[in-house]
């Protein structure tokens, strides 16, 4: 990994400066891609964008900033976004500081912002070797998530095209399947999505990125999520808060099997969300598809029942039939849950923890 140590002054880096909105933000004569298309948004409130102002005007160090070479030679921000474009918008007249807008201070204090110099690391390595640093660097501001690191690493017009679909508030995978996916997009948080419901078994997120780096569209990983989206909503067609961050990319092999009868699952669903024994609503999807009941989380027997099943036998095992300490014996279902038994009273008894995994395990 190489990293160099730069000096840019506020002059250079607002030359050419331009922000197309949804098109990304550049400057540094066209060659720093300061926020990539679709990127995060700005998101400094006002009084932090006015510090980063004040602090060049007293001459004081801003934090250092880094940014990634590219193979072009051009530049991407990964750390110091937000000050960058604090810096550039005052200096474009976005925003004043104090009711002074930037054209209306005299030569000699224009020319203190624009002579300042900023503390940039220029980055240049290979993928693993920049996402290692970037993670170790990502410590200050406004904290970039993991996906936002990976778009810096494996940058290319693969990424660009991806954030069209992935990475806006309002955008096309919010608007098919907003009310699915847990996060922010534009924290990238959907790209991620979709790259793991995408991506092979045994493949990482930066195995797909890497793969994918140089391909001139995202249409495929596109058709992927709306595939997925589309069998959900076909399978369990009346939506349900509970609905929402469900890992829908790994049930999807499950979502295929044509037999599937929406009607009989929906009938299900209201079964399950009615069931108090049932804690995690969220799972109900995936027990319905898998059949695991560990998605379920159902209710235990609170240690008061336990007590009571543990008098009610003198302590002896209902399995094995020998004598054990309430300590080393645990609660079950008298008649399992998945058979209609209920989390109640006459339903538990307590069983040494060997007779009770047996049973588990049967």
């Amino acid at each position: 990994m190489k990293i160099e140590p730069k000096q840019i002054s506020v002059r250079a880096l607002v030359k050419g400066y331009s922000d197309d909105g949804d098109g990304g933000v550049r400057g540094y004569d066209d060659k720093l891609d300061i926020r990539p298309p679709y990127q995060r948004e700005f998101v400094y409130k006002d009084q932090q964008r006015n510090a980063v102002i004040d602090t060049i005007n007293q001459g004081f160090p801003l934090n250092v900033m880094y940014w990634a070479v590219r193979d072009d030679g051009s530049y991407e921000i990964i750390d110091g976004q937000q000050r960058t474009i604090s810096v550039a918008q005052y200096v474009t007249g976005d925003y004043s500081v104090d009711g002074r807008f930037f054209d209306n201070l005299q030569d000699d204090e224009r020319d203190r912002i624009l002579d300042y110099e900023l503390q940039v690391y220029f980055c240049e390595g290979t993928a693993s070797e920049k996402l290692a640093w970037f993670e170790i660097v990502n410590i200050a501001g406004e904290e970039l998530t993991k996906q936002e690191l990976r778009n810096a690493v494996y940058a290319g017009p693969w990424v660009t095209d991806a954030k069209r679909y992935f990475s806006r508030n309002g955008g096309p995978a919010h608007g098919v399947a907003g009310e699915y996916l847990s996060g922010a997009a534009n924290r990238q948080i959907y790209l991620e999505t979709a790259i793991k419901w995408a991506k092979d078994d045994g493949q990482t997120i930066e195995d797909y990125m890497a793969v994918h780096q140089s391909d001139q569209t995202a249409t495929a990983l596109w058709s992927d999520f709306r595939t997925v989206i589309d069998r959900v909503k076909a399978v369990f067609p009346n939506y349900r808060p509970n609905m929402k961050g469900v890992d829908w990319g790994s049930l999807y092999e499950y979502m295929k099997d044509e037999r599937l009868d929406p009607t009989v699952l929906e009938a299900e669903v209201k079964r399950l969300i009615l069931d108090d024994d049932v804690t995690r609503k969220a799972g109900i999807y995936a027990y319905l598809l898998t059949g695991d009941e560990k998605n379920l989380n159902i209710r235990p027997f609170s240690a008061a029942m336990k007590q009571v099943a543990f008098e009610r036998q003198q302590g002896i095992c209902n399995e094995c039939h020998k004598s054990f300490s309430i300590e080393s014996m645990e609660a079950d279902h008298i008649d399992p849950w998945s058979e209609g038994g209920k989390t109640e009273d006459k339903n538990c008894q307590v069983l040494c923890r060997p007779c009770n995994r047996r049973k588990s395990n049967k």
